[in-house]
């Protein structure tokens, strides 16, 4: 149980910083709230949006939209036709999502490194050059894998995972060989 929460270490770690850099901030930032509001265009002017930091009784036209685009009496016909919205979000919630991200996708880079670089060696060490390298001419039809006993052999005497894993794999290559041939056997009996 601990080899498997140490992996979990940075992911924590990194969760409890964004959590503390959350709490010295202040209950709402400014880039938290905003009104929002969305004229269409009138008469002469285009049609625009305004942002402004505001709170939300305050979420309207006369509150947002400055400078005024029109003149006094045009002002409350072009404050009707103006759509504003009292936005809220949590960038607190934002930065540790994007933390999360950003933490599972280093993982499978790193997996992923592990296994184009690391996998391929460690494979050599453990099972011998020759056993990787052995060809279809080597084995014979009559005796598929003929060195597959061995290597689950070596791989029942280990512990590690990936031994566990290889010798999943060579029981598997050898059933499907097995399988090919008894297909290919009763197709030549048929035929």
């Amino acid at each position: 149980m601990a080899a498997c929460c140490r992996g979990w270490v940075p992911l924590c770690s990194l969760l409890a910083l964004a959590a503390l850099a959350g709490l010295g901030a202040e209950a709402k930032n400014s880039e938290d709230v905003r009104c929002k509001c969305i004229c269409p265009p009138y008469k002469d002017h285009s049609g625009n949006i305004f942002n402004k930091n505001v709170s939300q009784k305050d979420c309207d036209c006369l509150h947002v939209v400055e400078p005024m685009p029109v003149p006094g009496p045009d002002v409350e016909a072009y404050c009707l036709r103006c759509e504003c919205k009292y936005e809220e979000r949590s960038s607190v919630t934002i930065k540790v999502t994007i933390i999360i991200y950003l933490s599972i996708l280093g993982l499978l880079l790193l997996y992923m490194v592990y296994l184009t670089l690391v996998e391929p060696i460690l494979k050599r060490r453990l099972f011998g050059h020759s056993q990787l390298i052995q060809s279809d001419e080597d084995i014979g039809d009559h005796q598929p894998f003929a060195n597959a006993h061995d290597v689950l052999a070596r791989s029942r005497s280990r512990a590690n995972v990936l031994n566990k894993v290889e010798y999943a794999q060579q029981r598997w290559k050898l059933q499907v060989q097995e399988q090919r041939k008894s297909v290919f056997d009763r197709h030549v009996v048929l035929s």
